[in-house]
Order: structure tokens, then C-alpha cells, then sequence
């Protein structure tokens, strides 16, 4: 993990997991219900292409938008609406990720560039960096789900690209940090170095079983390698 942390002019963080715990109040099944719900009341034939007891609301909007018609009608943009409000009420209450302020402010301090790549909406992110007092830091640099275009999620390695290109680093001299196996596959489709966050023994097992060479249960281990002198 060294040589990651020395290599990496420009950290890429994943946001629902390495920075913040977004919906600590309201389970994500329970937004997945009311995306399904807004979904069977524009499209009469939803209950068909749905993904059965799905609890990740993203998988609905996927859903979505591989359904012919829906992004020209608005119905797809209408779902993302109704995800996007959902994730920026749930924000300033999210829970932050132990250690991970203080990783934030110390990257900076060493001379990293700091991006955000994440499938949540940009809006969202801005609104929890407020809170913590650390958006000026990933100023121009938050990169999430977009509301124009196709919707193009990790492991697409969309968000990444951008973000290279706003911090204007070579991806040989990135390193994201994620806490999925769609982070790790989004890293490699860039070709960025990846270091896997897993807040428990199911998420390190995932990353594990993904190919992840580089996984740490706390963002502590993170910080006193950037710094070994950090008041931890």
C-alpha cells in the first residue's frame, strides 16, 4: 500500500462508503421502493423489466434506462430526479466515514490533487462536503451520476476519466479508492491503481473475490501511511 499511496499524485475517492455512510436514516430499500413505485406509475408494463427485490437503487434506474423509450419520454429522467432528491435530503445527515476527514486534509496538505468518482449525483456529494467543511478541497472535482446524456454508471469508467481530466493527472499516477467490486473494475477500464476500503468481512470478501490486491478495513492504516507522525 505504499508504493500506492507514494505513486498517486491524484486520489479518486468512491463517496457512499469511503467518505460517508449516505443513507444511515433511511434504508436504500426502502428508496428502491419508491423509485419502483414512481416507475409502475409512468410505464404500465414496469412490473415486467423491474429487477425482483432489488435493495440498491441504482439498480432500478439501470433498469430504467435500458428500457426502450424512457429516456426520450422523461420517464427515466423522472426516476433519476426522484433518486437525486432522495440522496441530497439524506446528506447532511450521512454519517462520515471514520478517519476519512482527516485523510481528506491530509492528501491535500502532502500536494495530492482529490477527486470524487461515484454513481451517486453530483449534488448530493456537494451538499455532505458542505457539511464537513472540506468542498472547497474537491472544488471542479466531483464527479457523479449525470442528469444529461446516457446514463453511464460504474464500472463504466466514465467518472474516473473525468476525473483525471480535471486534475489533470496520467491514470499511471492515480489511485482509487472504492469500496465494490464496480470500483475496482471502473479503476482497471481507466487504468488506475486501486486500494479497496471494506468496512466489514462481507465487503472485504467481495473485493477480495473481484481481484482487489490492496484492501483495508479502516482508512486509519490509509492516513498513517501518508502520514506515520498523524495524532491518530
Amino acid at each position: 500500500m505504499r508504493d500506492l499511496i507514494e505513486a498517486a499524485k491524484a486520489v479518486l475517492f468512491d463517496f457512499d462508503g469511503p467518505i460517508c455512510h449516505l443513507f444511515r436514516k433511511r434504508p436504500p430499500a426502502a428508496i428502491a421502493q419508491r423509485l419502483e413505485e414512481v416507475a409502475l406509475a409512468h410505464h404500465s408494463g414496469a412490473a415486467d423489466w423491474l429487477p425482483r427485490g432489488t435493495r440498491d437503487p441504482q439498480e432500478i434506474l439501470r433498469a430504467v434506462f435500458e428500457q426502450p423509450g424512457l429516456v426520450e419520454s422523461g420517464v427515466a429522467r423522472d426516476i433519476e430526479r426522484a433518486l437525486t432528491e432522495e440522496e441530497v435530503q439524506a446528506a447532511p445527515g450521512a454519517f462520515p466515514t471514520a478517519y476519512a476527514d482527516a485523510l481528506i486534509r491530509t492528501l491535500v496538505a502532502t500536494g495530492r490533487e482529490l477527486a470524487v468518482t461515484t454513481n451517486n449525483s453530483q449534488q448530493a456529494v456537494e451538499r455532505y462536503l458542505e457539511t464537513r467543511t472540506t468542498h472547497e478541497l474537491f472544488a471542479g472535482r466531483v464527479h457523479g451520476r449525470s442528469a444529461e446524456g446516457a446514463l453511464r454508471l460504474k464500472p463504466d469508467p466514465d467518472c474516473l476519466l473525468r476525473a483525471l481530466e480535471s486534475t489533470k493527472t496520467p491514470a499511471q499516477e492515480a489511485l482509487m479508492i472504492g469500496d465494490a467490486p464496480r470500483d475496482l473494475e471502473a479503476a482497471r477500464a481507466a487504468g488506475v491503481a486501486f486500494l479497496g476500503y471494506a468496512r466489514n468481512e462481507r465487503k472485504e470478501q467481495e473485493l477480495r473475490a473481484a481481484g482487489a490486491g490492496h484492501v483495508v478495513g479502516s482508512l486509519r492504516d490509509v492516513l498513517l501511511t501518508v502520514d506515520p507522525r498523524a495524532h491518530v
